[in-house]
């Protein structure tokens, strides 16, 4: 059941416009994601760039190969990566967090996983970052301050500035875009360093995977893949990118 694992935050598309509750049903009074009003670098245009799809409303979750010691392929992961594009180190964390969250009987897809990915931040690659070896996006992916300004809900600071170096305002964080006070409920130590990062590739990876596993305790039909994508960003703009690049990804893998 999803509502035994710990869930993940809100991601983000470049155009804000809704928020999702704190249990994941809309309409729940207290909110604890909003979206972050991330910005990307000039020149980046996710809409045009993103993998097509001829159905972007239904993305099957997709299955990596694991080995006999419980880590995912390397061939697959370096022939997978070759042929869709994603980074291998970015690759790895999508297909190991559906692994995880297939051991408590939720199929989410690497495929998924990779949709929001490249929807919410290239893959950790915006402004010149990259997903480093150790899993971390270098420099620090941080969005702008959510003072309802841009189209963004106001939410005043709730970490002190320890997640994204704002006192004043939160702001979105990570490849995945989490707002703080959502990370600090949902927040994953997927990587085993002893700290749950959302600017750790594996940590929001595995996170994210929990918080769509939520509402359905799987992904699979186009209904369940339709609702926790749309509690992840409820719009369609963002359901539609998120399963153009998750279909293609799969098809591609």
């Amino acid at each position: 059941m999803a509502s035994k694992r710990r869930g993940a935050g809100i991601g983000t598309v470049c155009v804000v416009l809704a928020v999702v509750g704190a249990v994941a049903v809309w309409g729940v009074v207290t909110v604890v994601g909003a979206l972050s009003g991330f910005r990307p670098a000039e020149g980046w245009e996710p809409e045009a760039a993103a993998p097509s799809a001829p159905d972007p409303l239904s993305a099957a979750p997709a299955l990596a190969p694991v080995g006999s010691d419980g880590a995912i392929e390397p061939t697959w992961l370096t022939e997978v990566a070759g042929a869709t594009g994603i980074p291998e180190r970015a690759l790895a964390a999508y297909a190991a967090a559906d692994a995880r969250a297939r051991q408590d009987g939720c199929a989410v897809g690497w495929n998924t996983l990779a949709g929001i990915g490249w929807v919410e931040s290239h893959h950790g690659a915006l402004h010149g970052g990259e997903v480093q070896a150790d899993g971390f996006a270098r420099p620090e992916i941080l969005g702008i301050p959510l003072d309802g300004t841009n189209r963004t809900l106001a939410i005043p600071d709730t970490d002190g500035g320890a997640l994204d170096g704002d006192t004043e305002w939160d702001r979105a964080v990570g490849p995945l875009q989490f707002i703080p006070e959502t990370w600090r409920r949902w927040g994953v130590d997927a990587n085993g360093d002893g700290a749950a990062s959302p600017h750790s590739i594996d940590d929001a990876a595995a996170a994210a995977a929990d918080y769509l596993c939520r509402l359905d305790g799987t992904l699979e039909g186009s209904d369940a893949w339709i609702r926790a994508i749309r509690s992840y960003n409820d719009t369609l703009d963002y359901q539609t990118q998120v399963a153009r690049a998750a279909v293609r990804y799969a098809a591609s893998g």
